[in-house]
Protein backbone atom coordinates (compact mmCIF):
# COMPACT_ATOMS: atom_id res chain seq x y z
CA UNK A 1 0.00 0.00 0.00
CA UNK A 2 1.56 3.41 -0.64
CA UNK A 3 -0.03 6.62 0.65
CA UNK A 4 0.88 10.10 -0.49
CA UNK A 5 0.30 13.11 1.11
CA UNK A 6 -1.06 16.70 -0.59
CA UNK A 7 -0.83 19.89 1.91
CA UNK A 8 -2.87 22.61 0.44
CA UNK A 9 -3.86 26.04 2.32
CA UNK A 10 -7.21 25.01 3.85
CA UNK A 11 -7.38 21.68 2.48
CA UNK A 12 -6.15 17.89 3.34
CA UNK A 13 -6.03 15.19 1.32
CA UNK A 14 -4.69 11.40 1.98
CA UNK A 15 -4.51 9.26 -0.87
CA UNK A 16 -4.26 5.55 -0.67
CA UNK A 17 -3.57 2.50 -3.32
CA UNK A 18 -3.36 -1.18 -2.99
CA UNK A 19 -4.09 -3.60 -6.04
CA UNK A 20 -7.53 -2.89 -7.24
CA UNK A 21 -8.50 -0.39 -4.91
CA UNK A 22 -7.82 3.22 -3.84
CA UNK A 23 -9.45 6.08 -1.90
CA UNK A 24 -8.58 9.46 -0.65
CA UNK A 25 -9.41 11.10 2.41
CA UNK A 26 -10.36 14.64 2.31
CA UNK A 27 -9.51 16.75 5.05
CA UNK A 28 -10.94 20.08 5.70
CA UNK A 29 -8.27 22.45 7.64
CA UNK A 30 -10.10 25.96 8.05
CA UNK A 31 -8.14 28.80 9.22
CA UNK A 32 -6.94 27.95 13.27
CA UNK A 33 -4.73 31.00 12.96
CA UNK A 34 -6.71 32.55 16.06
CA UNK A 35 -5.72 29.31 18.46
CA UNK A 36 -2.39 29.85 17.38
CA UNK A 37 -1.95 33.98 17.94
CA UNK A 38 -3.89 33.10 21.63
CA UNK A 39 -0.75 30.53 22.11
CA UNK A 40 1.53 33.54 21.62
CA UNK A 41 0.02 36.07 23.10
CA UNK A 42 -0.09 34.11 26.30
CA UNK A 43 3.16 33.10 25.89
CA UNK A 44 4.17 36.66 25.31
CA UNK A 45 2.27 38.32 28.25
CA UNK A 46 3.26 34.99 30.83
CA UNK A 47 7.17 36.14 29.89
CA UNK A 48 7.01 39.73 29.82
CA UNK A 49 4.47 40.09 33.26
CA UNK A 50 6.88 37.21 35.18
CA UNK A 51 10.28 38.94 33.92
CA UNK A 52 9.19 42.01 34.98
CA UNK A 53 8.32 41.05 38.89
CA UNK A 54 11.14 38.52 39.10
CA UNK A 55 14.02 41.46 37.62
CA UNK A 56 12.63 43.52 40.64
CA UNK A 57 14.50 40.68 43.47
CA UNK A 58 16.92 38.61 40.81
CA UNK A 59 19.42 38.85 38.61
CA UNK A 60 18.22 39.71 35.03
CA UNK A 61 19.11 36.34 33.67
CA UNK A 62 17.78 34.44 36.04
CA UNK A 63 14.63 36.21 36.03
CA UNK A 64 14.44 35.57 32.18
CA UNK A 65 14.86 32.24 32.70
CA UNK A 66 12.18 31.97 35.41
CA UNK A 67 9.89 34.14 33.04
CA UNK A 68 10.49 32.04 29.88
CA UNK A 69 9.64 28.85 31.97
CA UNK A 70 6.52 30.58 33.15
CA UNK A 71 5.45 31.47 29.47
CA UNK A 72 6.48 28.27 28.16
CA UNK A 73 4.30 26.45 31.04
CA UNK A 74 1.03 28.80 30.75
CA UNK A 75 0.98 28.92 26.88
CA UNK A 76 0.74 25.00 27.43
CA UNK A 77 -1.39 24.78 30.18
CA UNK A 78 -3.96 26.97 28.61
CA UNK A 79 -5.77 26.33 24.75
CA UNK A 80 -7.85 26.90 22.41
CA UNK A 81 -10.38 24.34 20.85
CA UNK A 82 -12.20 25.65 17.13
CA UNK A 83 -16.22 25.32 17.33
CA UNK A 84 -15.90 21.80 15.29
CA UNK A 85 -13.40 21.01 17.79
CA UNK A 86 -12.97 17.88 20.50
CA UNK A 87 -10.09 17.17 22.21
CA UNK A 88 -9.57 14.46 24.19
CA UNK A 89 -7.47 14.49 26.96
CA UNK A 90 -5.36 11.90 28.54
CA UNK A 91 -3.36 11.60 32.04
CA UNK A 92 -0.68 9.48 32.25
CA UNK A 93 -2.04 7.30 29.33
CA UNK A 94 -5.40 7.30 30.62
CA UNK A 95 -8.27 9.05 28.69
CA UNK A 96 -10.01 11.81 31.56
CA UNK A 97 -12.32 13.64 29.69
CA UNK A 98 -13.37 15.36 26.41
CA UNK A 99 -13.17 18.89 26.08
CA UNK A 100 -14.27 21.43 23.79
CA UNK A 101 -14.93 23.90 21.74
CA UNK A 102 -13.09 27.19 23.81
CA UNK A 103 -10.88 27.45 26.26
CA UNK A 104 -9.45 24.28 28.12
CA UNK A 105 -6.71 23.33 30.49
CA UNK A 106 -4.17 20.91 31.03
CA UNK A 107 -1.47 19.95 33.60
CA UNK A 108 1.75 20.29 31.80
CA UNK A 109 3.88 16.94 31.64
CA UNK A 110 0.83 14.51 33.29
CA UNK A 111 -1.78 15.86 30.88
CA UNK A 112 -1.70 15.85 26.53
CA UNK A 113 -4.11 16.52 24.23
CA UNK A 114 -4.12 13.16 22.50
CA UNK A 115 -6.28 13.72 19.56
CA UNK A 116 -8.19 16.65 18.09
CA UNK A 117 -11.49 15.35 16.64
CA UNK A 118 -13.02 17.37 13.74
CA UNK A 119 -16.67 16.59 13.86
CA UNK A 120 -17.48 18.23 10.98
CA UNK A 121 -18.73 16.39 7.56
CA UNK A 122 -15.91 14.45 6.45
CA UNK A 123 -15.99 13.00 2.40
CA UNK A 124 -13.78 9.85 1.25
CA UNK A 125 -14.06 8.83 -1.96
CA UNK A 126 -12.96 5.49 -2.59
CA UNK A 127 -12.84 3.13 -5.86
CA UNK A 128 -13.23 -0.93 -6.51
CA UNK A 129 -10.98 -1.36 -9.05
CA UNK A 130 -12.23 -5.23 -11.28
CA UNK A 131 -14.98 -6.08 -8.95
CA UNK A 132 -16.71 -8.96 -10.02
CA UNK A 133 -20.32 -8.85 -9.84
CA UNK A 134 -22.68 -12.31 -9.25
CA UNK A 135 -22.50 -12.76 -13.22
CA UNK A 136 -18.94 -12.77 -13.33
CA UNK A 137 -18.28 -9.61 -14.85
CA UNK A 138 -15.26 -7.25 -13.40
CA UNK A 139 -16.39 -3.28 -13.12
CA UNK A 140 -15.01 -0.68 -12.03
CA UNK A 141 -17.07 1.75 -9.67
CA UNK A 142 -16.01 4.79 -8.10
CA UNK A 143 -18.43 5.60 -4.99
CA UNK A 144 -18.26 8.62 -2.07
CA UNK A 145 -18.60 8.70 1.45
CA UNK A 146 -19.96 11.25 3.68
CA UNK A 147 -19.40 10.64 7.42
CA UNK A 148 -18.48 12.48 10.71
CA UNK A 149 -17.48 11.99 14.27
CA UNK A 150 -20.47 11.54 17.35
CA UNK A 151 -18.37 9.99 19.57
CA UNK A 152 -14.54 11.91 20.14
CA UNK A 153 -13.51 9.42 23.04
CA UNK A 154 -14.52 6.22 21.30
CA UNK A 155 -12.73 7.23 17.81
CA UNK A 156 -9.93 7.48 20.13
CA UNK A 157 -9.89 4.56 21.92
CA UNK A 158 -11.79 2.01 19.71
CA UNK A 159 -9.87 2.96 16.31
CA UNK A 160 -6.27 3.16 15.63
CA UNK A 161 -7.12 5.70 12.22
CA UNK A 162 -10.51 6.47 11.91
CA UNK A 163 -10.67 7.86 8.90
CA UNK A 164 -8.32 4.83 7.16
CA UNK A 165 -10.91 2.39 8.89
CA UNK A 166 -13.81 4.36 7.73
CA UNK A 167 -12.28 3.88 3.99
CA UNK A 168 -11.45 0.60 4.31
CA UNK A 169 -15.16 -0.67 5.50
CA UNK A 170 -16.29 1.17 2.61
CA UNK A 171 -14.48 -0.07 0.21
CA UNK A 172 -15.08 -3.52 1.36
CA UNK A 173 -18.97 -3.49 1.58
CA UNK A 174 -18.80 -1.64 -1.70
CA UNK A 175 -17.09 -5.09 -3.43
CA UNK A 176 -19.26 -7.23 -1.01
CA UNK A 177 -22.30 -5.47 -3.00
CA UNK A 178 -21.36 -5.66 -6.42
CA UNK A 179 -20.52 -9.37 -5.65
CA UNK A 180 -24.24 -9.68 -5.22
CA UNK A 181 -25.29 -7.97 -8.24
CA UNK A 182 -25.81 -8.77 -11.81
CA UNK A 183 -24.25 -6.59 -14.52
CA UNK A 184 -27.34 -5.72 -15.48
CA UNK A 185 -29.04 -4.41 -12.22
CA UNK A 186 -25.56 -2.19 -11.04
CA UNK A 187 -27.26 0.85 -13.04
CA UNK A 188 -30.78 0.42 -12.51
CA UNK A 189 -30.05 -0.66 -8.35
CA UNK A 190 -27.94 2.39 -8.06
CA UNK A 191 -30.11 3.94 -5.21
CA UNK A 192 -30.70 0.76 -3.64
CA UNK A 193 -27.43 0.04 -3.24
CA UNK A 194 -26.46 3.47 -1.83
CA UNK A 195 -28.56 2.65 0.85
CA UNK A 196 -27.36 -0.77 1.54
CA UNK A 197 -23.96 0.62 1.83
CA UNK A 198 -25.22 3.43 3.84
CA UNK A 199 -27.01 0.78 6.45
CA UNK A 200 -24.02 -1.43 6.25
CA UNK A 201 -21.26 1.29 7.09
CA UNK A 202 -23.44 2.77 9.81
CA UNK A 203 -23.54 -0.49 11.76
CA UNK A 204 -20.33 -1.17 12.08
CA UNK A 205 -18.72 2.60 12.34
CA UNK A 206 -21.73 2.82 15.48
CA UNK A 207 -19.05 1.00 17.54
CA UNK A 208 -16.44 3.65 16.70
CA UNK A 209 -18.50 6.75 17.34
CA UNK A 210 -18.84 7.39 13.79
CA UNK A 211 -22.00 7.73 11.74
CA UNK A 212 -22.35 7.32 8.02
CA UNK A 213 -24.63 10.53 6.35
CA UNK A 214 -24.67 8.58 2.93
CA UNK A 215 -23.21 6.85 0.40
CA UNK A 216 -23.44 8.05 -3.29
CA UNK A 217 -21.89 5.68 -6.69
CA UNK A 218 -20.51 8.14 -8.70
CA UNK A 219 -19.57 6.06 -11.89
CA UNK A 220 -19.80 2.78 -13.23
CA UNK A 221 -16.78 1.34 -15.82
CA UNK A 222 -17.68 -1.62 -18.06
CA UNK A 223 -15.08 -3.24 -19.65
CA UNK A 224 -14.21 -1.85 -23.42
CA UNK A 225 -14.43 -5.65 -24.80
CA UNK A 226 -17.82 -5.95 -23.15
CA UNK A 227 -19.39 -2.06 -24.19
CA UNK A 228 -19.55 -3.07 -27.99
CA UNK A 229 -21.87 -6.88 -27.08
CA UNK A 230 -23.92 -4.81 -24.36
CA UNK A 231 -24.76 -2.37 -26.78
CA UNK A 232 -25.81 -4.63 -29.56
CA UNK A 233 -27.86 -6.69 -26.83
CA UNK A 234 -29.65 -3.38 -26.16
CA UNK A 235 -30.14 -2.71 -29.81
CA UNK A 236 -31.54 -6.55 -30.37
CA UNK A 237 -33.76 -5.40 -26.84
CA UNK A 238 -35.36 -2.78 -28.43
CA UNK A 239 -36.05 -3.87 -32.25
CA UNK A 240 -37.98 -7.33 -30.23
CA UNK A 241 -39.94 -4.56 -28.32
CA UNK A 242 -40.60 -2.64 -31.71
CA UNK A 243 -41.70 -5.78 -33.44
CA UNK A 244 -43.48 -6.96 -30.90
CA UNK A 245 -45.68 -3.39 -30.64
CA UNK A 246 -46.28 -3.27 -34.61
CA UNK A 247 -47.39 -7.30 -34.93
CA UNK A 248 -50.09 -5.71 -31.75
CA UNK A 249 -51.09 -2.94 -33.81
CA UNK A 250 -51.49 -5.44 -36.54
CA UNK A 251 -53.81 -7.49 -34.73
CA UNK A 252 -55.57 -4.83 -33.33
CA UNK A 253 -56.63 -3.24 -36.71
CA UNK A 254 -57.01 -6.47 -38.28
CA UNK A 255 -60.10 -7.34 -35.73
CA UNK A 256 -61.50 -3.43 -36.42
CA UNK A 257 -61.72 -4.70 -40.06
CA UNK A 258 -63.32 -7.92 -39.40
CA UNK A 259 -65.51 -5.76 -36.77
CA UNK A 260 -66.26 -3.03 -40.42
CA UNK A 261 -66.95 -6.09 -42.46
CA UNK A 262 -69.27 -7.50 -40.31
CA UNK A 263 -71.06 -4.39 -39.67
CA UNK A 264 -71.15 -3.79 -43.79
CA UNK A 265 -72.55 -7.19 -44.39
CA UNK A 266 -75.26 -6.80 -42.09
CA UNK A 267 -76.48 -3.47 -43.71
CA UNK A 268 -75.63 -2.60 -47.13
CA UNK A 269 -76.75 1.41 -46.94
CA UNK A 270 -73.49 1.26 -44.52
CA UNK A 271 -71.11 0.14 -47.48
CA UNK A 272 -72.38 2.28 -49.92
CA UNK A 273 -72.25 5.29 -47.50
CA UNK A 274 -68.22 4.05 -46.59
CA UNK A 275 -67.69 3.82 -50.98
CA UNK A 276 -68.98 7.52 -50.99
CA UNK A 277 -66.67 8.65 -48.41
CA UNK A 278 -64.20 7.40 -49.85
CA UNK A 279 -64.43 8.60 -53.05
CA UNK A 280 -65.13 12.32 -51.67
CA UNK A 281 -61.94 11.79 -49.71
CA UNK A 282 -59.87 10.80 -52.68
CA UNK A 283 -61.33 13.89 -54.69
CA UNK A 284 -60.88 16.36 -51.61
CA UNK A 285 -56.93 15.29 -51.43
CA UNK A 286 -55.47 14.50 -55.32
CA UNK A 287 -58.29 16.80 -57.22
CA UNK A 288 -58.92 16.02 -60.81
CA UNK A 289 -60.87 12.77 -62.38
CA UNK A 290 -61.36 9.79 -60.08
CA UNK A 291 -61.06 6.25 -61.81
CA UNK A 292 -64.14 4.11 -59.84
CA UNK A 293 -65.57 0.80 -60.52
CA UNK A 294 -69.22 1.03 -62.35
CA UNK A 295 -70.54 -0.12 -59.20
CA UNK A 296 -69.87 3.29 -57.71
CA UNK A 297 -72.15 4.31 -59.86
CA UNK A 298 -75.17 2.31 -58.81
CA UNK A 299 -74.30 3.11 -55.69
CA UNK A 300 -74.91 7.44 -57.46
CA UNK A 301 -78.26 6.14 -59.48
CA UNK A 302 -79.59 5.25 -55.93
CA UNK A 303 -78.83 8.16 -53.67
CA UNK A 304 -82.68 9.07 -53.81
CA UNK A 305 -83.65 5.66 -52.23
CA UNK A 306 -80.59 5.95 -49.80
CA UNK A 307 -82.38 9.28 -48.95
CA UNK A 308 -85.78 8.09 -48.15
Amino acid sequence: MRQTDGVSRERRSRSFESAGSSFEIEENRANRNGSYLFSLLLFAVGFAVVGLLLSLVLDPVVAAVAALVAAVFAASSVRVAMSWERVVITRLGTVQRVVGPGLYCVIPFVESASMSVDQRIITTSFTAEEALTSDLVPVDVDAVVFWMVWNAKKACMEVQDYPLAVAWAAQTALRDAIGRTELSDLATRRQQLDAELQKTLDEKSQDWGITIASVEIRNIIVPAELQDALSKEAQAEREKNARILLAEVEKDISEMFVEAAETYDRNEKALHLRTLSAVAESTREKGGLVIAPSSIGDVFANLDAFSK
